[in-house]
């Protein structure tokens, strides 16, 4: 287990050596040096070299995490040290490397400035900005199976609360979103995605509504967008219900918001601009006159973080990568009286895309 582990997280690093223009590469940014060594401690981070060699990689951390560092990234020899980033640049200098790029998003001004006045005339740092980040937007199979068992936690988790009347009229909506994070434990998560959202009545018009004590009701929306951590990997999924009887104009709304998601899926294909398959979807609910009503981009990557790259919006630039985990999360919200959104979790394939979050988006009355 931990030599496929360890080389899954070398094949990572191999594909950074090979998009970037220095001696080496500065990793800082936390949940980056996690993909590519393994290592989940809070203080950590990573030079690669451009030399391939067995031992040309160092992780640098603190003496709190001598034991965690070696079970998490055994193939990496380890600098232990409180300045992470002060010692794998002496570690560079005293072994001739000169140029070292960095993620300028992960350094303070502050802290540069002081590394530039320690290291003046020994190293030259060169900023860079989303490297890694763009390789993790590619899933490997690993990534994948991580993603599918996420969401198939928040699939079991929602099952459970229907099942059990947890979503019914008298709840609150902290009660109902309390529950479903329960069951989401009980069915194996390791944490929660994201807080989760419990919308009903005219909340659900809000998009990031935070659960309150407001009442659940017969005839309202409720709109859950939850997910789940499993090995590091979110889930994202929202789905949207009425309680006990529904109105024409909810049924109206929810088909206009279902047949917009599925064109937006059935967009996501390799090499699709970002905001081309953005409008696939935001043009049929535009043409039904609720353009000012959906108020936000349709998707984004999901992985190690809740959102990452790629964004899938109106203003969204590039295209999109064969393995991408994206969700496609289109809605309609119409203030005073209710929304509706419709959210799955993704994999970009050659074909249709791999359909990770499974529960039925069919117009239901519980």
């Amino acid at each position: 287990m931990t030599a496929s582990i360890s080389t899954g997280h070398r094949a990572r690093r191999d594909r950074l050596r090979a998009g970037f223009d220095a001696d080496a590469f500065l990793v800082s940014d936390l949940i980056n040096v996690s993909y590519l060594t393994g290592f989940t401690g809070s203080n950590a981070a990573l030079l690669c070299s451009i030399d391939a060699g067995d031992d040309a990689d160092q992780i640098a951390t603190d003496g709190r995490y001598t034991t965690q560092v070696a079970q998490e990234s055994p193939d990496l020899p380890a600098t232990i040290e409180r300045d992470v980033v002060g010692a794998l640049l002496t570690h560079a200098v005293d072994n001739g490397i000169r140029r070292v790029a960095f993620e300028a998003g992960a350094l303070s001004v502050a802290a540069f400035n002081r590394l530039t006045k320690r290291f003046d005339g020994k190293v030259e740092l060169i900023p860079t900005s989303g490297v890694v980040e763009d390789l993790r937007s590619v899933k490997d199979a690993g990534e994948i199976e991580l993603l599918t068992r996420a969401c198939a936690v928040g699939d079991r988790a929602l099952a459970a609360i229907i099942e059990k009347g947890i979503l019914e009229p008298g709840r609150s909506e902290r009660e109902v979103a309390r529950a479903l994070e329960w069951e989401m434990y009980a069915e194996g998560a390791d944490a929660i995605a994201f807080e989760t959202i419990v919308a009903a009545g005219t909340n659900s018009a809000i998009p990031h509504h935070r659960p309150t004590e407001a009442v659940l009701a017969a005839g309202d929306f409720v709109k859950l967008d939850f997910g789940a951590v499993v090995g590091g990997y979110h889930s994202d999924m929202t789905r949207t219900y009425v309680l006990h009887h529904a109105a024409d104009w909810q049924r109206d709304i929810y088909d206009l918001v279902a047949t917009a998601q599925a064109a937006g899926r059935a967009a996501l294909q390799p090499g699709a601009d970002l905001r081309g398959i953005d409008a696939a979807a935001r043009d049929l609910i535009a043409a039904a006159g609720h353009g000012d009503h959906y108020t936000h981009g349709l998707g984004h990557g999901v992985g190690l973080q809740i959102h990452e790259a790629p964004g899938i919006g109106s203003a969204a630039t590039g295209t999109l990568p064969f393995g991408a985990a994206v969700t496609v999360e289109p809605g309609v919200y119409l203030p005073g009286a209710g929304g509706v959104r419709i959210e799955d979790t993704l994999v970009v394939t050659d074909g249709d895309p791999l359909l990770l979050t499974t529960t039925d988006k069919t117009f239901t009355v519980l």
